[in-house]
């Protein structure tokens, strides 16, 4: 498990591990009352029937399964029929298929809240909304409600640490949206703020802002907007009152790079920045105190002269490794992390097992990196050498949908 936050008594650590431990059985049991597997939820083609549920109950192992749920795109060919639910063997790696939250249009990102009690999705829609969904022990996922984003095709939202506010970058209208999160129930209310970026101008063969994530600092009173559109970074202060974001500064890449992902080193110190267009990684300095983010020089990300799109970049907790997803390419990078997270050196590149890897997570004792593989219609799994960083695939890839995002729990 994650170590807990400051603050965050013990007894909320083992209080949350039950509640996962009794949510995968939930899930188990929502199988047998007749939810599809998501290896089975793909539409069915034209003229021939749906699929009748199995009914079956995943294979269990002594140490228990954990879930795994599957974000996926609903209104296109080869797509889900909503978010898929799945378990993980902690010993292997193996994905098992458990059934499918339907009602939901396009969850094509999934997270959630610091408690791990409620599970937000965006819906990448032209009019985007987010969807807030209750993870119950004994049951499936429910619905709470949806909010509208007031930008067109969300595709990244996060909770801020303290469970109080909620954040979604539109994708299409390059805007960033800020929700309130009821403390009791995790539903969402109306939009407190929406913040469109309108400066600087578009980079070279774009068309205008693209927002494409928005995170916390490691500060917690700041949040931090990618904008592949405008080749920017944007740093504002959270409100904690009122929910609304004050523009502090801005981030510039070199024109025509399409920053898509940031994460950051787990000193706070530093964050690494994935660009999707220009096919490179940066390391960046970051200033606690103002939220700063300083950009440094552009790197390789091991791919070669071929065509690649980086897609995401995870840090191990310990900051001795970094991992960044190409798409196109098809591979996985690892990156030795140095100089107390000021350099990335590169290690190697090895195949991700699929084709256009989306999305890349660890599992919460980080033991495994799960790939969301999107032409594929797979999930890859594997091992995580915490001495080394090497990655070893863990069997099979999982049939699924058209994954785009895969958050193991």
């Amino acid at each position: 498990m994650t170590a807990p936050p400051k603050g965050t008594p013990h007894g909320a650590v083992a209080d949350r591990r039950r509640f996962l431990r009794t949510l995968a059985a939930g899930l188990a049991t929502a199988a047998g009352a007749g939810l599809l597997t998501a290896a089975d939820a793909a539409p069915a083609p034209a003229g021939r029937p749906a699929p009748r549920p199995t009914g079956r109950r995943p294979a269990r192992n002594p140490r228990g399964p954990r879930p795994l749920l599957l974000g996926t795109y609903t209104s296109k060919e080869g797509g889900g029929t909503g978010i898929g639910l799945a378990e993980y063997d902690t010993r292997t790696g193996r994905i098992t298929g458990t059934g499918v939250v339907p009602g939901v249009a396009d969850p094509s990102y999934l997270a959630t809240g610091p408690a791990g009690r409620t599970l937000y999705a965006v819906d990448e829609r032209q009019e985007g909304t987010v969807t807030a969904l209750a993870l119950t022990p004994g049951g499936p996922p429910t619905v709470l409600g949806s909010r509208s984003t007031g930008g067109a095709g969300p595709c990244h939202l996060s909770v801020h640490p303290g469970g109080r506010w909620l954040f979604s970058a539109n994708y299409l209208s390059g805007s960033v949206a800020v929700h309130p999160v009821d403390p009791a129930t995790g539903a969402l209310g109306e939009r407190t703020d929406l913040v469109t970026h309108t400066t600087p101008p578009p980079g070279p063969g774009q068309d205008g802002p693209h927002a494409h994530q928005v995170l916390t600092g490691p500060d917690r009173r700041h949040v931090l907007a990618v904008d592949l559109g405008t080749d920017t970074v944007y740093t504002y202060r959270l409100d904690p009152t009122a929910g609304r974001l004050l523009p502090v500064s801005r981030a510039a890449l070199r024109p025509g790079a399409g920053p898509r992902h940031l994460t950051f080193h787990p000193s706070g110190a530093f964050a690494y920045l994935a660009n999707e267009v220009d096919n490179t990684v940066v390391v960046c300095g970051y200033d606690r105190g103002s939220g700063r983010l300083t950009p440094g020089d552009p790197q390789p990300t091991g791919t070669g002269p071929g065509t690649s799109f980086p897609a995401q970049i995870l840090v191990t907790r310990n900051g001795r490794f970094a991992f960044l997803a190409n798409r196109g390419h098809n591979s996985l990078t690892r990156y030795a992390v140095e100089g107390g997270g000021s350099r990335l050196r590169l290690l190697d590149t090895v195949p991700v097992g699929g084709d256009f890897p989306r999305q890349i997570a660890f599992s919460p004792d980080q033991r495994w990196l799960f790939a969301a593989n999107q032409k594929s219609g797979s999930v890859t799994v594997f091992a995580v050498d915490a001495a080394t960083g090497t990655l070893t695939p863990a069997g099979a890839p999982f049939p699924a949908p058209m994954p785009v995002c895969a958050l193991p729990l």
